[in-house]
């Protein structure tokens, strides 16, 4: 089955990309969650839509996403305070990662697409949290999470 992805697939694709995949795991996986549309030909204008959208808020190269992991790295812990927490620090709720970017955003840090982020499961509890950032197919980039419950 022959289709255009709509969003970023691990192991698969990125948005744009046409790949050839198993009839289930299309029909089944790709389709309902929306990640991939059929390729027609009607489609070859989404594609180059999809496309240009993709490369507006992608990393332009490898060194401009060396640049930014070596940024992160040069972050103090990040401060985030979570909405409220129980007195044992557990959070009412969890912190999501659009939370996270606009947090790095008031530390000084540069700016990231919450989808990029990968969250140490969900975050529900204050403390330290480390979060990895994909930037580039090739750079990783981890920084400190340090969460905090608000003032009542």
């Amino acid at each position: 089955m022959k289709l255009i992805l709509t969003a970023d697939v691990s192991n698969l694709g990125a948005p744009g990309d046409i790949v050839e995949v198993k009839d289930g795991y299309g029909r089944n996986y790709l389709l309902p969650r929306q990640l991939a549309i059929p390729a027609t030909r009607g489609a070859e204008k989404e594609v180059a839509a999809i496309r240009k959208a993709r490369q507006v808020r992608e990393v332009r190269d490898l060194g401009h996403a060396k640049e930014i992991a070596a940024q992160l790295k040069s972050l103090p812990p990040v401060q985030l305070s979570a909405r409220a927490a129980s007195d044992s620090g557990r959070l009412f709720g969890s912190v999501t990662p659009a939370e996270v970017v606009s947090a790095v955003r008031a530390a000084g840090g540069p700016q990231l697409d919450r989808r990029t982020l990968t969250l140490p499961g969900q975050i529900k509890a204050t403390g330290q949290h480390t979060v990895s950032v994909r930037l580039h197919p090739e750079v990783d980039a981890d920084f400190e999470l340090e969460v905090s419950a608000s003032a009542r």
